[in-house]
């Protein structure tokens, strides 16, 4: 069993930043690899960023590639989103996610990933 918990939402300006972080159960979180996805009002859910149970590999959307930064604290469970040069467009529910097999890989669909966090919201302003 894995349960994710997010935090670090809220509202930031344009230009602004924020880290969110998803704190992970489970004593062998260090092997899975673990997503971000973001989800706007009335759209799909669409991938953000991911990294590999090592934290040695990451994968970004093109539209915050240079701005959004994963990263992973094995020894604490959690793994971060570091939220730069924020966008009004960023605005979304963001959730993390974990996948379910321990395989080196990153995929980018919602469907590859088993454990879902409730979710937290960022709103960025104008």
């Amino acid at each position: 069993q894995v349960q994710l918990v997010e935090s670090g939402g809220g509202l930031a300006q344009a230009g602004g930043s924020l880290r969110l972080s998803c704190a992970a159960s489970g004593r062998t979180f260090g092997v899975y690899a673990m997503g971000w996805f973001r989800q706007a009002p009335g759209k799909e859910r669409e991938f953000v960023a991911a990294i590999s149970g090592s934290g040695d590999m990451t994968s970004y959307a093109g539209s915050v590639k240079g701005r959004f930064a994963i990263s992973r604290d094995n020894a604490k469970n959690t793994v971060y989103l570091q939220m730069n040069s924020l966008k009004p467009e960023d605005t979304a529910v963001y959730n993390c996610a974990a996948r379910t097999q321990p395989l080196p890989i990153l995929p980018t669909t919602p469907s590859s990933y088993g454990y879902w966090g409730q979710g937290t919201q960022v709103t960025v302003s104008s």
